[in-house]
């Protein structure tokens, strides 16, 4: 019976060799979908497209003759959502398979042109009637940040914003503030008011103890010197809390 055992193939289907693919040329199932995105994304804009979709956009420009939606699902996977994957940390966005130097710097453009954007809302801009902005500005350069961040608004005599400041980075649930150093400032700005901004990167604004301390620190700062602390905001994953509304100040 051995003479009519199944013979091996004189081939081997896991010996082809891939053949790359020609520079220049993207293949057409993949040139159309890249089509069909762009359509609809000039037709609706971003209404008309999920995260992913949007992210993929992005992605084209990095990754110009791969298909990349593939990676567009796993950033979406690590980071959360669309805001989450331009602002992550770059060593985070480097341990992705996947994810080069060019991916990062598409990403990475897109978050500077959103802050861009949101900072020129609000500078040289009357602040108390341009709060909604002001806030639309502070959780886009906030919200998704993985350690905290402190800044402060400073403002003239008419509550026009003169100047937005980062005071301090800390970890993932502390950062030091120094409110004499934030008073100086303030000096050296001929700034008259003041608006204090934090991030909770936990995602939940509620203050600790420690920032209505730190708060309470600033207000005493601020009036021995003749400045007015206008409010204290603290950022969160999906909304912000603000010391003034809440009654702290």
């Amino acid at each position: 019976m051995s003479e009519f055992a199944e013979q091996p193939l004189p081939f081997d289907f896991d010996e082809a060799v891939p053949v790359p693919m020609p520079r220049g040329r993207t293949p057409s199932y993949m040139a159309d979908h890249r089509k069909r995105l762009r359509t609809r994304f000039m037709a609706g804009g971003a209404v008309a497209m999920p995260d992913y979709e949007l992210l993929e956009l992005i992605l084209f420009r990095a990754i110009p003759r791969q298909d990349v939606k593939p990676l567009a699902h796993v950033l979406m996977a690590e980071f959360g959502d669309f805001n989450g994957v331009v602002s992550a940390p770059l060593d985070r966005l480097h341990a992705v398979k996947g994810v080069g130097d060019a991916v990062v710097c598409e990403l990475k453009i897109v978050e500077a042109a959103a802050h861009r954007l949101a900072r020129a809302k609000i500078m040289n801009k009357h602040v108390i009637s341009s709060w909604d902005a002001l806030v639309d500005y502070c959780h886009t350069t906030m919200a998704h940040r993985e350690t905290e961040q402190f800044r402060v608004l400073f403002l003239d005599r008419k509550n026009v914003l003169i100047a937005d400041e980062e005071q301090g980075k800390g970890t993932v649930d502390h950062v030091p503030v120094y409110p004499r150093e934030v008073a100086k400032r303030a000096l050296a700005l001929n700034a008259s008011a003041l608006i204090l901004v934090h991030n909770h990167p936990s995602g939940d604004p509620t203050p600790s103890q420690a920032d209505i301390d730190m708060t309470s620190q600033m207000e005493i700062a601020c009036a021995a010197l003749g400045l007015t602390l206008h409010d204290h905001l603290i950022v969160g994953r999906s909304r912000e809390l603000s010391f003034k509304t809440e009654g702290y100040l």
